[in-house]
């Protein structure tokens, strides 16, 4: 096991405030967010009870050249043009196909691509199903998309776990550039599943926010009044390479992946487990992984997604390893503003995160009217100077299924 320290050298993303990371975090600081009335012929067709959700900014067809859109599922699309961007911003470091690796991960797919094939088939028959197909809907699709086109010949891996999905993808990277497998690895996640089938599901279970007539305040994490999650899409990547990889070629430094924990709550498959336990144990994981402490702690970005149980089980896993000293940090519940990107999410919030303590600042939390008194965190709708003594960030994934996954960064 190498004992090299692991660094962020390039960001990337599309997200529903944003179609670059600067883009998003620049939107994210400014209050702003990406929920809106969805103008399809389905929301009526259907009568679906939940109207609304969080788009991306830029359509990924857009940015990719047409013949290689037309081979990728949205989902494959979005996280080809983050992990470009990302590549780029990284300098697109010149490392050996076999050093350079990807993690990157999905929480449930091409679902697009699967469903208008089965409407193909059941209108005009199987010869007009397209040959495509499988390529196109199958889970590692964006993993192997990014590989094939950075050249990347270590591994392509893909995890699915949910909205845990590429908080996990970043702690594996993690691991496996500790373990020598790699000098190089972008990682991420992406998700592109605002489809009827899905709204209807998520709606149906009661998870999703039902404020039709007003999207833009629909997420509401940790308020009084909060009523479920608002669907996002898009993607964010992360390239992560060796500090001596990094310094031998003079690239720019954002800050330091410095440990990951991921459990299991083995409790229920949509609920989250009350007490917290599983989450609680994935952050002392990360925290021990670091080598650090609860005092050394001084910003959380919570995966604080505005579900009533949700919220409460998170705060109950975070008091119980920060004690009363939870209450001092900085928390930052970033989906007010982006919505839930699934699969994508955990990605997305590390980079925030990132960039948090890059610029020495916790991005605000908007739509918070009336805290939940039982929820006493230290979180602000304007953002909160972090000092400029060393920081020490985690950013926090749960899903269903009771996945868990904690990733901490450290200022550089």
């Amino acid at each position: 096991m190498s004992t090299s320290r692991i660094v962020v050298t390039g960001i990337g993303a599309s997200s529903p405030i944003g179609g670059t990371a600067p883009e998003s975090w620049s939107a994210l600081l400014a209050g702003t967010s990406g929920a809106s009335t969805l103008e399809y012929d389905w929301v009526e067709q259907y009568d679906l009870p939940v109207t609304f959700a969080a788009e991306a900014v830029v359509r990924p067809d857009t940015v990719l050249e047409r013949p290689e859109a037309k081979r990728l599922d949205p989902a494959s699309q979005f996280a080809l043009v983050a992990a470009r961007e990302a590549w780029a911003d990284a300098g697109a470091p010149d490392v050996e196909p076999e050093r350079f690796g990807v993690d990157f991960a999905t929480g449930i797919g091409g679902v697009w691509t699967l469903l208008d094939a089965w409407d193909t088939l059941r209108e005009k028959g199987p010869r007009r199903v397209m040959p495509m197909t499988v390529p196109m809907l199958m889970p590692n699709a964006a993993a192997a998309a990014v590989s094939m086109h950075l050249g990347a010949r270590a591994y392509a891996r893909t995890v699915a776990s949910a909205c845990a999905s590429s908080t996990e993808s970043i702690v594996n990277a993690l691991e496996h550039l500790r373990l020598g497998l790699a000098d190089v690895v972008i990682a991420g996640g992406t998700e592109s599943a605002i489809h009827p089938i899905t709204v209807a599901s998520f709606a149906s279970m009661q998870a999703l926010s039902k404020r039709n007539d007003d999207p833009s305040h629909a997420s509401r994490p940790y308020s009084v009044d909060r009523d479920g999650f608002v669907m996002g899409e898009g993607a964010a990547a992360l390239v992560l390479e060796t500090e001596e990889h990094a310094r031998a070629r003079g690239a720019k430094i954002y800050a330091a992946v410095v440990g990951g924990g991921v459990t299991a709550d083995s409790y229920h498959i949509t609920a989250p487990e009350p007490e917290g336990l599983g989450a609680s144990r994935a952050v002392r994981l990360a925290l021990e992984a670091a080598d650090a402490s609860v005092d050394d702690v001084t910003h959380i970005n919570a995966h604080a997604t505005s579900t009533p149980t949700g919220d409460i089980a998170e705060y109950k896993a975070l008091l119980s390893v920060f004690g009363d000293r939870l209450h001092e940090i900085p928390v930052s519940a970033t989906k007010a503003s982006t919505g839930h990107l699934l699969g994508g999410t955990g990605a997305l919030e590390a980079i925030f995160t990132i960039l948090a303590l890059r610029e020495g600042q916790a991005p605000p939390t908007i739509n918070l009217t009336t805290q939940d008194p039982a929820i006493p965190l230290r979180i602000s709708g304007s953002p909160i100077p972090l000092g400029d003594a060393p920081q020490l960030a985690i950013s926090n994934s749960f899903g269903f299924g009771g996945h868990n996954a904690v990733v901490a960064f450290s200022s550089v």
